[in-house]
């Protein structure tokens, strides 16, 4: 009798061991591979991203009213200019038969002229007499003059192609052309040979170089139109130029698209921003840039990274250890968000530590 109560004594303190080691067990599984992280206070900033380039905030392009050659060009790439100086200079474009018709067709043009002269002197003796109506004495002298104007252009149109420059109206036309402003030659498009074609109110004509008032740069970019709704005119802005890694640029927005357009399958808005400080380092034209929009920040919060916050409805949880290992659930109230880190409003002191579990494994 007294095995038998032996050996069931000794098999319910085993059995009571195995649950109690087993238990200890799970437990210890249930906490294996996690990472704690304390609620820390820091600084979080909200920011659109725009991604562009740094241009002049005026670019002009350089033409000839003149067809021709670039016989000579004054300046190189990065002089700086005057209005006024001289920047290229077109040799006409003519061949000895454009010549020859331009003067027959003055000539011509001439002839019509004199015709018209002496029809309108006997349209006013006769209107002198009151023989002729003041409506056909206009039309004669509205003919004349469109004679005599066309007497003008043909003399212009040949003094171009003899010599390369004229008089319209009392404004000089000549085959030196000046910048129309003071600047950086920002580029040359043409070399000395190449031809040229004049820039009129039927075409745009070559552009010979660009000139820009580098010293007044603009950043053009475009956001993305997640973010658009959020900005506005007058953000503060930080800009960072992928030649220049350590320099600080700051600038401030002041143009938002009010149309959207299609950019590599996304839809994006154009957006241009002020230089407000440059930095240490010369910007160049064309440095390409990203921007970050200052939406809103927020110094000195308590933060936790926002991939430990689960969101359920309308509310917020993370699960904390506390100083005897336990791991509960708690609401959290959460604010401004810069995509890493989350502001806690409430239900977080600085110093607890927040759960972060290891990845599942796909069975």
């Amino acid at each position: 009798m007294a095995k038998k109560l032996t050996a069931g004594f000794i098999i319910v303190v085993l059995v009571g061991a195995i649950i109690f080691f087993g238990f200890q067990s799970d437990s210890g599984e249930a906490n294996e591979g996690i990472k704690l992280f304390p609620v820390e206070r820091g600084h979080i900033v909200d920011k659109a991203i725009a991604i562009g380039e740094i241009e002049p905030e005026k670019e002009i392009a350089v033409k000839s009213h003149i067809s021709g050659v670039v016989q000579k060009l004054f300046v190189e790439e990065n002089d700086q200019v005057d209005v006024g100086d001289a920047l290229f200079e077109v040799s006409p474009r003519s061949t000895p038969e454009q010549i020859v018709n331009a003067e027959l067709s003055l000539q011509e043009t001439r002839v019509e002229f004199e015709n018209a002269e002496s029809e309108f002197e006997r349209v006013k003796e006769l209107f002198n007499k009151n023989l002729l109506s003041e409506s056909e004495y206009d039309r004669s002298k509205k003919t004349l003059e469109m004679a005599r104007l066309d007497v003008q252009r043909k003399q212009e149109a040949l003094s171009l192609l003899k010599e390369g420059k004229t008089m319209l109206t009392e404004e000089a036309i000549e085959s030196v052309i000046r910048a129309p402003v003071a600047g950086t030659v920002l580029a040359i498009y043409g070399e000395e040979g190449d031809p040229v074609e004049p820039m009129t109110s039927f075409q745009p004509g070559t552009p010979i170089m660009s000139l820009a008032d580098m010293s007044n740069l603009v950043f053009r970019g475009t956001v993305d139109e997640i973010d658009v709704g959020k900005l506005s005119e007058g953000m503060d802005v930080t800009l960072k130029i992928g030649a220049l890694p350590s320099d600080t640029v700051r600038g401030r927005l002041y143009k938002i698209a009010s149309k959207a357009r299609k950019q590599d399958q996304t839809t994006v808005f154009d957006v241009e921003i002020e230089i407000t400080e440059a930095g240490p380092n010369l910007l160049r034209a064309g440095y390409s840039a990203t921007a970050e929009i200052i939406i809103n920040e927020k110094n000195d919060v308590l933060m936790v990274p926002e991939r430990l916050v689960n969101f359920r409805n309308d509310s917020s949880f993370v699960d904390v250890q506390d100083s005897a290992g336990a791991i509960k659930t708690i609401p959290v109230e959460v604010g401004l968000s810069d995509g890493l880190n989350i502001e806690i409003i409430a239900g977080l002191d600085s110093g607890q530590q927040v759960v972060e579990y290891p990845p599942r494994e796909i069975q």
